[in-house]
């Protein structure tokens, strides 16, 4: 396909549904055109509603660009294929989103192959991403990535250990990168959600969990889309979702909530059941 040559271009991944698709629709509604990378397709979906092909399709009803890029995460190879595709259809790359995430539950004895998934996608394929990405973010001239984290990454959470371990790299990685391309101009951050969000995934795996106070989706997009409009020396930070909306006056529906904390715990935390399920 011949390229597209656009103003900005944006690559967030996990972006058939949930965060990921409310990230997509926000920077395209910021004038970027958008990479929506995943794996669920209508043609290959998944268990979870949602679906690349949607998202596309809402972003150019509202006169916007995007592309659908397949992607298993999972697959060093498809992730190298995923930023490469979208450079080469877009016309360059400013702005990498590492949203996708999955989890199972499970402790001490989660099957390693499971656990093994849950780094793939949610640590290994981020910094695969980022190390592909690189040549173009520089050659943008002032590039940015944020990594989604979760409150998982500070608190011991029953059934999620897997799920956390990935998270807290995912947060070591962001300062160490910032500190990398400090002289490039690139900036990393990272955002920590640290409230609840009612996607469609973790609405799924909490199926006996009120959620009718959660924050929708579109809510944390309007956290990462402030994030990635401050300038270029704003790097290496690990923005909490609630701290981040007290401070600046943004998602005033976060503010109001009890603010969360922002250090790892310490200690032996309270065993409790998990109230996940394994999907």
């Amino acid at each position: 396909m011949e390229s597209q040559t656009v103003s900005k271009v944006a690559l967030v991944t996990g972006a058939s549904r949930g965060v990921g698709a409310a990230v997509a629709l926000a920077l395209a509604e910021a004038g970027y055109a958008v990479a929506c990378a995943g794996r669920s397709t209508r043609e290959r979906p998944q268990r979870t509603p949602g679906t690349l092909d949607d998202v596309v399709e809402r972003i150019r009803a509202s006169g916007g660009t995007a592309i659908a890029v397949p992607t298993d995460l999972a697959d060093r190879g498809q992730v190298a294929e995923m930023v490469a595709r979208t450079a080469a259809e877009l016309g360059r790359l400013d702005v990498l989103v590492n949203n996708a995430a999955v989890t199972f539950v499970g402790d001490l004895d989660i099957p390693l192959r499971r656990h093994d998934l849950v780094l793939a996608i949610d640590l290994d394929a981020p910094l695969q991403a980022i190390r592909h990405a690189a040549s173009h973010l520089r050659a943008s001239g002032e590039g940015r990535i944020v990594n989604v984290s979760s409150l998982a990454a500070l608190k011991p959470v029953p059934g999620l250990m897997s799920y956390g371990i990935a998270k807290i790299g995912l947060e070591r990685m962001t300062v160490d990168l910032a500190r990398q391309f400090a002289a490039e101009r690139i900036a990393v951050n990272c955002f920590r959600i640290d409230v609840p969000v009612a996607s469609e995934g973790t609405v799924a795996n909490m199926p006996d969990v009120d959620h009718t106070d959660w924050e929708p989706p579109a809510v944390a997009a309007e956290g990462i889309a402030w994030m990635l409009r401050q300038p270029v020396d704003y790097s290496g930070r690990l923005e909490s979702m609630a701290h981040l909306a007290r401070r600046e006056g943004i998602m005033p529906t976060v503010a109001a909530r009890p603010l969360t904390p922002t250090e790892m715990f310490t200690g032996v935390h309270d065993q409790q059941e998990s109230v996940f399920i394994n999907g």
